[in-house]
């Protein structure tokens, strides 16, 4: 959420940043200025009422001293009378700023300089890309054909249980999406990353603390008895951690790691591009987060686009890392970078990760602040977010990139926590 301080004194400033993002801010700015023009107006006439009625309550009780009773029976009426006047106008307040509150969280995050105008994917900006992509035979088999061969992933198994979406791992399938959860809560904690386990539900206030809620509400699963949301990434329990919470400045980074089960609604298209593990309702997935010194964040960006740049190199998967467009961006982020992989049958790049710094978007909802030591003032802490990886794309890429005649081999790294090398 942008502050109403950098709305009044840069609004042609917002205006021209949001345009990268494709979003039309001038109306909205509008509505803005107006409403909070209206209750900065508001807020000084209760002000100078409060004033003058504190002023009179003081003369109150110097004319009682003096015996002067009619005087003071007569002041006492006027500190009545701007009673009223406080409360009638302090009752305008409330109304007005809910609606200034929900015109600003309209507003999408401004895009860091270095974000490129586009309208979609074909826009973003190729960083940089790495391993190498597998030269595999004309009878390779997509990873949906691979996990009935070997058994180890069952769909259909899944929808008698809930639905489409919820798949079943079996055997060697769930040993290897337990190798994989381990091996990357592993990592993150030699990386400096504190484990955390959160619940997978949240309220509405995280939904909004992360900028879930209120326009996601489509995408998420609730629960309406209790007014719960199953959360769509840990990033959200996680960041809500530190929500209403003032750290001090040698706190900073702080930074986690989680791992929890996802759920996504998913609404969309389907065929062959979302067929298997390319699009699920429920997936795992291990997110790191961090909450970072505003001078120092894109540093913090820069240190987690490596790590989960290292997770998919030990993992022996071709990459590419991708710097969004602002067409391509979310609502709540400042700069994105996306990760994908080579998947070898499918002969396609598949999204597993976004590593995003989001300023101070969402410690403005969190009301997330931090403060230098021996100073008074308190400011908003910039919070960063990465998928450190989401699971079904990295599998589908390794059980069709590693098959062989004999089974798929299993990524070195892996052996020590699935306890075998191959699929057969």
């Amino acid at each position: 959420m942008l502050t109403i301080n950098l709305i009044r004194e840069k609004s042609d400033f917002i205006i021209e940043r949001l345009k990268v993002k494709n979003f039309d801010a001038t109306e909205i700015l509008d509505k803005i200025i107006a409403l909070d023009s209206s209750r900065r107006e508001i807020q000084t006439k209760t002000d100078m009422m409060q004033g003058e009625m504190n002023r009179i309550s003081k003369e109150i009780g110097a004319l009682m001293k003096e015996g002067k009773k009619t005087e003071a029976e007569a002041a006492k009426e006027k500190t009545y009378k701007l009673k009223e006047d406080i409360k009638s106008w302090s009752d305008k307040l409330l109304p007005l700023d809910n609606e200034l509150k929900n015109e600003i969280i309209r507003l999408p995050n401004l895009p860091h300089e270095s974000v490129a105008v586009g309208h979609g994917a074909d826009d973003n900006v190729k960083v940089r890309e790495g391993g190498k992509i597998p030269s595999l035979p004309e009878n390779s088999l997509p990873h949906w054909d691979l996990i009935k061969k070997y058994d180890i992933i069952d769909f259909d198994l899944g929808i008698k249980l809930t639905g489409a979406g919820f798949p079943v791992y079996k055997g060697k399938g769930a040993k290897l999406e337990r190798a994989l959860i381990n091996f990357f809560l592993d990592e993150g904690g030699k990386a400096g990353y504190r484990e955390i386990m959160p619940p997978i539900m949240v309220n509405e206030d995280s939904g909004f603390g992360t900028g879930q809620l209120p326009d996601k509400e489509g995408q998420m699963y609730h629960t309406e008895l209790d007014n719960y949301y199953l959360i769509p990434t840990a990033e959200v329990p996680v960041t809500n951690i530190y929500r209403d919470v003032i750290l001090n400045a040698e706190e900073l980074p702080v930074k986690n790691v989680a791992y929890t089960p996802c759920f996504r609604r998913e609404a969309g298209s389907w065929g062959a591009h979302v067929r298997g593990l390319n699009r699920l309702h429920q997936f795992d997935k291990v997110e790191i987060v961090q909450i970072a010194h505003p001078d120092h964040s894109y540093k913090s960006l820069e240190e987690m686009v490596s790590h989960v740049e290292g997770l998919v190199s030990k993992l022996g998967l071709p990459y590419r890392i991708l710097r969004l467009c602002g067409g391509d961006m979310s609502f709540t982020s400042a700069l994105t970078y996306d990760f994908e992989v080579w998947s070898g049958a499918q002969k396609r790049w598949l999204e597993v990760s976004s590593t995003s710094n989001f300023e101070s978007f969402q410690a403005n909802r969190l009301k997330c602040r931090f403060r230098e030591k021996g100073d008074k003032q308190i400011r908003l802490v910039h919070t960063l977010n990465g998928s450190a990886l989401a699971l079904p794309r990295i599998v589908a890429a390794i059980l069709e990139n590693n098959q062989t005649e004999s089974g798929i081999r299993i990524p070195e790294v892996l052996v020590p926590y699935t306890g075998f090398d191959i699929i057969n």
